[in-house]
Order: structure tokens, then C-alpha cells, then sequence
């Protein structure tokens, strides 16, 4: 009787007589077509049900933990069945044969088996107590990556100064492979070597992973991978929202424009609620945040404040406080920036006052308001949101046309929609008063104002048109 099982198999020497077949469950993968249950005849040891790792396998199939030695138990228990085989054979000795999972079979040389049974103890283990006068066959069925096994064997070879060398040559992700193959088949000199140059290198995301799954999946000598594991360790790191404050704080100040710009994008990004390094909402100093508000408010004061308002730094401070407004909304704690912006009577008695050049930056301010107010992103009451307009409409129907020409990324349409939509969700007499407002700078200056003609019309249908059967 043939074996059909996979994994680790003992075949007879091809002789005339009936010989057993070993067979042992190594690195079966449960995908295998090949994979099927044994059928026991003979059980010279007492068995377990308990899988080996999959050498070769970067993604182990057997995720449950290990408590007790492997070595042991390959060598007291390491036979999972044993069947009839009528094969005969001629040679003496051992094969070791590996099997991918698309087919393909390497057999190792000579020299590959005497160095796989030097370096790994459980080689070591299952070749132990054989008869090597009896021709056997080992066979590892279902690798996923042979690749990965065969370079841990090229890894054999190598020895002290040489094994960095080997490794960088092939880079972090194969000595990873590498490793989960020298756990698998206790390869202590590839283990250690591995973990020395993967400490060393720097990684990729996806290594990273790889990394952490290993360190989870095996248990090693704290020595070797406590320099590993402080690349993941932030115990000793200030919290990230105090962190956070602290960099912004540093942008904000910065006086080169365009690096400014570049850590802008930096941290809009690490902050997004999409971001991959964002785990939570909560990663935010809210009253730090706030306390950089009034930090450059007040220096907003006292610049316009000055014989000679200079524009430069007028718009920079404004560009850094429209940005904290940016995060703020974005982390939907805004509401109170609104309340800060309506309250800003004396920066609105400067903007009466002021140049243009100098004075529409605000405007820029206010336009990220009327646009999250238009989007539904900022959620205040009727009260703040008349407060906000009789504060900011007028200021932002002269400047329009200054961000016209200079949007700095401002997408004016949307702010036009935005601003319509905005001053519809105020009541009726109050939509009126804004309205006529617009309605009589936008007859005098066109364009340079903002086209409010849609919600105007909205407006119009609601206050004056009745609906059909309405009396």
C-alpha cells in the first residue's frame, strides 16, 4: 500500500521486500492539493496533533501557541503514522526532497544534506535513531517558498563576517525568509545572524509587519532581539499630542515660506483621520492648539498696530492661523475657532482701516469657516452663525476679488456654493439683510464679488413664491 499523505515522509529503499514509510506532518500546507488525513497502522511512538511550522513559510499556518520543546517532541513523538509500502529501492542513506506548492521539487546535494543536518536541530532530531543502512526519503511537501529554504542552506556555508555580507547581498526581505526558515528548523547560527542584520538595516512598512508577525510567532533570546524591539518602543516618548503641539509650534514660527508649506503637507497628513499612523481621533493637544490660536492673534494685533503694516508678516500669520483652523475642523473641534474668529472685534475695526494688500489675508480666515459652515463640517447654532456672518460677510464681500487673483489653493467656486449654502441655513429676516447686502455690492462690482445668484434665487422662491395649494 502506497502513502497518499503529505508533509514530511520516510519512503522505503526500492528492495523486493516490504518496507515501511515514514511519514511525519512538517510543513503541509492545508492549501496542498496533496493534503489528506493519514491512516494509521502502527504507532511506534505516542502522538500529537500538534503541526511544525512550515519552513520557507513567511506567513506561518499555524498561528496557535507553542508550549512545549519542539526538539522533544519531534524526537520522542515524531512519528505521525506508518503504512505498508511495497516500493523497493537500491540505495543506502537518505534523500532529502522538497516540494513547492506549484510543483516544483528540489533535492538536495550531498553537501546540502550534511550541512542541513549539522546546523538544524530538528534534522538533527529526525534523523536521529534512523538506520541509515535502510534507504529512506525525506520528503517536506507543500513549501511555500523554496526559495527561501535554499537560501537558508546558502546561508550555511557562510560563517562569522562573511554571513553580513551574504545577508545584504540578498537584503532585509530575504534574510526575513531566512529567519522564519531557521526558526522553523532551529537553525540557532541563521537565527542569530539574521536578527544582528535585520536590527542593523533600515525597513520598509511591509518588512516591518514581517518583523512584529516574527516576533510574535517565535519566542527568542531577549539578547539578540532587544535592539529589534526598541525600534518599536515608545514608552519612554512624549505623548504624541504633546508632540504634535511642540512641531506645530516649530512650523508656525518657521520664517522660510516654503519649508513652511512643505511641513504643512508633512503633518496635514499625519493627522488626517484617514492616516495610516493616526489610530485615533484623540491625538491632538486641543487646548495647546487653542493656546497657538491666541499666540499668533495677538502678534496679528500688534503687527497691524505698527506705522508701517508689513505685509509679509501679516500674511504669514495669518496663513499659520488659517492652517490651525484647517486641523481643527479636520479634527472636528472647530467650533470654538468659530467663536475665537466672531470675537475678533479689533482685528475687524483694523481690517476697516487697512490696505487691501494687507487686510484679505483675514478673509482667507473666514473663507475655510464659510466653507466648513457650507459642507456641514462645523455645527453651531443659529445665534453663532448670524454672529459670524455680521461679522465676516461685509470684510469678505471686498476682499473676494483679492483671493480671486490670489487663491493660494482656494477653490472659489466651492467657496461661492459654500457661502450661499451657509447664509440659507440662517432665518429668514436674516437671510434678507445679508442678501440685500450682496445684493447691492455684487450690482456694483460684478465679479469681484462673489456669485450668490443661486442661493439669491433659493431665497427669493422660499420668502415670496407660494407653492401649488398653498392660499
Amino acid at each position: 500500500m502506497s502513502t497518499t499523505s503529505a508533509g514530511l515522509r520516510r519512503t522505503a529503499s526500492r528492495r523486493p521486500a516490504i518496507r515501511p514509510t515514514w511519514c511525519c506532518s512538517f510543513s503541509l500546507d492545508p492549501q496542498t492539493p496533496h493534503s489528506k488525513p493519514y491512516s494509521p497502522i502502527a504507532k511506534p511512538h505516542s502522538l500529537t496533533s500538534r503541526r511544525i511550522l512550515s519552513p520557507g513559510r513567511v506567513s506561518p499556518i499555524d498561528s496557535d501557541p507553542i508550549d512545549s520543546d519542539p526538539i522533544q517532541d519531534l524526537q520522542e513523538k515524531r512519528l505521525s503514522s506508518v503504512v505498508e509500502s511495497r516500493d523497493g529501492g537500491s540505495f543506502r542513506g537518505f534523500r532529502v526532497r522538497l516540494k513547492g506548492r506549484e510543483g516544483d521539487v528540489v533535492i538536495l546535494s550531498e553537501k546540502e544534506k550534511e550541512m542541513i543536518c549539522e546546523y538544524s536541530e530538528v534534522f538533527k532530531g529526525l534523523i536521529g535513531g534512523m538506520d541509515l543502512n535502510r534507504g529512506f526519503e525525506i520528503e517536506l511537501d507543500g513549501v511555500k517558498g523554496l526559495e527561501g529554504f535554499k537560501a537558508t542552506i546558502g546561508l550555511m556555508r557562510e560563517a562569522g563576517q562573511n554571513e553580513m555580507r551574504w545577508l545584504a547581498k540578498i537584503g532585509v526581505s530575504g534574510a526575513i525568509e531566512i529567519l522564519e526558515v531557521s526558526c522553523s528548523i532551529r537553525f540557532e547560527r541563521g537565527i542569530a545572524a539574521c536578527l544582528k542584520y535585520v536590527e542593523a538595516a533600515p525597513w520598509t512598512e511591509n518588512e516591518e509587519e514581517k518583523v512584529k508577525t516574527l516576533l510574535k510567532t517565535y519566542s527568542f533570546n531577549k539578547t539578540l532581539t532587544q535592539d529589534i524591539v526598541s525600534r518599536f518602543c515608545t514608552a519612554s516618548l512624549t505623548s504624541s499630542d504633546n508632540l504634535t503641539v511642540h512641531l506645530i509650534r516649530s512650523i508656525t514660527s518657521g520664517p522660510n515660506s516654503k519649508s513652511r508649506k512643505g511641513l504643512h503637507t508633512l503633518m496635514n497628513g499625519i493627522l488626517s483621520s484617514s492616516s495610516m499612523y493616526q489610530k485615533d481621533i484623540a491625538g491632538l493637544n486641543k487646548e495647546g492648539i487653542y493656546d497657538l490660536c491666541h499666540s499668533i492673534l495677538d502678534s496679528l494685533l500688534v503687527l497691524f498696530k505698527e506705522e508701517r503694516p508689513s505685509a509679509e508678516r501679516i500674511s504669514q500669520q495669518l496663513e499659520n492661523l488659517n492652517w490651525l483652523s484647517e486641523i481643527l475642523i479636520e479634527k472636528q473641534i472647530g467650533e470654538e475657532f468659530v467663536d475665537l474668529w466672531i470675537n475678533q472685534g479689533e482685528l475687524i475695526s483694523m481690517h476697516e482701516i487697512s490696505s487691501p494688500m494687507v487686510r484679505y489675508e483675514m478673509s482667507r480666515v473666514s473663507a475655510t469657516i464659510f466653507i466648513s459652515l457650507g459642507k456641514g463640517k462645523i455645527h453651531i447654532n443659529g445665534e453663532k452663525r448670524f454672529e459670524f456672518f455680521n461679522s465676516w460677510f461685509g470684510p469678505m464681500l471686498l476682499d473676494f476679488g483679492w483671493l480671486r487673483r490670489c487663491p493660494k489653493g482656494l477653490e472659489m467656486r466651492m467657496l461661492e456654493e459654500c457661502i450661499g449654502q451657509a447664509l440659507l441655513t440662517l432665518a429668514m429676516q436674516q437671510q434678507q439683510r445679508f442678501f440685500m447686502e450682496w445684493f447691492r455690492v455684487f450690482s456694483e462690482q460684478g465679479r469681484e464679488c462673489p456669485n450668490l445668484t443661486r442661493a439669491f434665487q433659493v431665497w427669493w422662491r422660499r420668502s415670496f413664491v407660494r407653492s401649488v395649494g398653498q392660499s
